[in-house]
């Protein structure tokens, strides 16, 4: 609120006739009361059937005047308030009633999501509205990620979404730009990966895959043994016949500065981040479906219709309410197995008995300095072994992780995520000195673990409508490679909704039915 108080200055006493007037502004800030917020009423159905009419045509009437001020106050003086920018990032309600689309899951999926729809449409009735827990999200892939970027895979799908990554990232200043701010830096370093054979089939294999590739027009190199040892002469190759590097987009990023920069862009798009966990999901009766049908207890479920999810916001003294969609999607990541769980996917029958098969795992990042290795001309190396090592920076340290076998899998403890550095001298490094004798001499010198959402039915993304109820989209089970597929998987969702179909990169094969069929996508290149 400006208060204006006028003073008078007189230059010169004698001529009292010449004087300036000058003009102060006292700034105060207006206390907002919780009852100001646009839906400061819930009503429960059937409740007070006359008042929510009337606090509806309110809330009408409130939302038309401030889009009719937001316009008529545009600089730029644009006709159409649907389409002009917001002059202030305010959320306007404490909590919606209501969205178009209601995405779980705050990170790199969620956030990449609710970008890719308000590209599309930036209409402000076209509600966008991300849930996230911060009690889980500190831990999630998202934000512990070390963010690498490769192209090398098997499934033409894959090598498809990684390669559109890679442009995205490339410009990502300016995509992700707010107005005259400066593009966000997300710290982008290319580095080529490199895969490894040790037999005759191994090699085979190998080249098959890198002539898929060369055909998708990615740039990877084939190199035989003796390429390999005059290319990287600090590297043992003694049990390698052949391998494969990288020579374009491929490399690593800062996926901390990635996901602060979409969130921030997101924002401005007017997507609305609340802080809450969700409880439970709503179902309605499906008015299409007849009550003279048979009522086992298959044919119950599919009488039910999804309409929502009833979040517990993270406020102090706030109580559960729900929020009503016309899609969700599920993006929690790890835990987007537990968030199927209260949709009664893998607890019912029929089509609900198939469970989300993504379980959180625990993956342990080292970061070494080992000052005997060239860190200039080292790969980012994917070793049989299950060794993956490359540089952080431009300097002597080196991010070291390890796939684990079936034998670690039931060793590691993934209830928590405490480091094992036990683990890393005891199995890691020896695979290390094995394959760069310059790696004797380390210290390390940080050292995290995080969560992966791990599909433990092949190991592939699950991406696509539940069978049961169509409104209902997973986005999840990306593992090690979700920076690569997030940003691509998001976009195919916005195709799908606005469009009715996937038009950038096919990815039908991905969705549940290949769940039920047990016809598992093994990608034998992911580490």
């Amino acid at each position: 609120m400006n208060r204006l108080i006028s003073c008078n200055f007189l230059l010169n006493p004698i001529k009292s006739h010449t004087s300036i007037t000058c003009y102060r502004s006292l700034q105060t800030t207006q206390i907002q009361y919780w009852q100001r917020y646009e839906n400061d009423r819930h009503y429960e159905p059937g409740e007070d059937v006359p008042g929510r009419v009337m606090h509806g045509l309110s809330y009408d009437l409130k939302r038309w005047r401030r889009r009719f001020n937001d316009a008529r106050r545009d600089a730029w003086r644009r006709l159409n308030p649907i389409s002009h920018a917001k002059k202030e990032v305010q959320d306007w309600e404490l909590l919606p009633w209501r969205a178009e689309v209601l995405i779980i899951g705050g990170g790199l999926s969620g956030s990449a999501t609710a970008f890719w729809l308000k590209q599309r449409f930036r209409d402000e009735d076209f509600k966008v509205v991300v849930i996230e827990d911060p009690d889980t999200f500190k831990e999630s892939n998202t934000m512990l990620d070390p963010g690498s970027i490769t192209q090398q895979f098997s499934h033409k799908e894959f090598i498809e979404m990684s390669q559109f990554t890679a442009e995205f990232l490339r410009h990502a200043g300016e995509h992700l730009q707010i107005l005259d701010s400066p593009p966000p830096d997300i710290n982008l370093l290319p580095n080529g990966h490199m895969h490894l054979a040790r037999t005759e089939e191994e090699a085979k294999k190998l080249q098959e895959m890198w002539k898929a590739q060369v055909g998708m027009q990615a740039k990877i190199a084939y190199y035989n043994k003796e390429d390999l040892q005059k290319e990287f002469p600090f590297m043992n190759f003694d049990d390698v016949i052949s391998g494969t590097y990288g020579l374009e987009n491929e490399g690593s990023i800062d996926t901390w500065q990635l996901i602060s920069a979409l969130r921030e862009k997101n924002l401005t798009l007017g997507v609305n981040y609340i802080k809450g966990e969700v409880e439970n999901f709503l179902f309605e009766k499906d008015s299409n479906l007849s009550d003279s049908i048979f009522n086992d207890e298959e044919t119950v479920d599919e009488k039910k219709k999804l309409s929502g999810v009833i979040i517990k916001p993270k406020m102090t003294g706030a109580s559960p309410r729900p929020v009503r969609a016309h899609m969700v999607v599920n993006a929690a990541g790890p835990w987007s197995g537990k968030i199927a769980e209260l949709a009664g996917i893998g607890k019912g029958s029929g089509l609900l008995s198939v469970p989300i098969p993504v379980k959180p795992k625990k993956r342990m990042t080292y970061v070494i300095h080992a000052p005997d290795v060239p860190a200039v001309n080292f790969p980012a190396l994917v070793d049989p072994s299950g060794i993956y090592v490359r540089p952080q920076d431009v300097g002597y340290k080196f991010i070291v992780e390890k796939k684990y076998t079936p034998d670690e899998e039931g060793i590691i403890d993934h209830s928590n995520l405490k480091v094992d550095y036990d683990y890393f001298y005891n199995v890691i490094w020896p695979l290390l000195v094995e394959r760069v004798p310059g790696f004797k001499n380390i210290n390390i010198v940080n050292a995290w673990a995080r969560y992966e959402d791990v599909n433990i039915f092949d190991d592939a993304p699950v991406i696509g409508e539940h069978l049961l109820y169509k409104n209902l989209f997973m986005m999840c089970g990306y593992g090690s490679y979700g920076i690569q597929f997030k940003l691509s998987a998001a976009k195919a969702f916005a195709e799908r909704t606005f469009d009715g179909a996937y038009v950038s990169v096919n990815l039908r094969k991905y969705d549940m039915r290949r769940i039920m069929k047990n016809e598992p996508l093994k990608e034998p290149l992911k580490f």
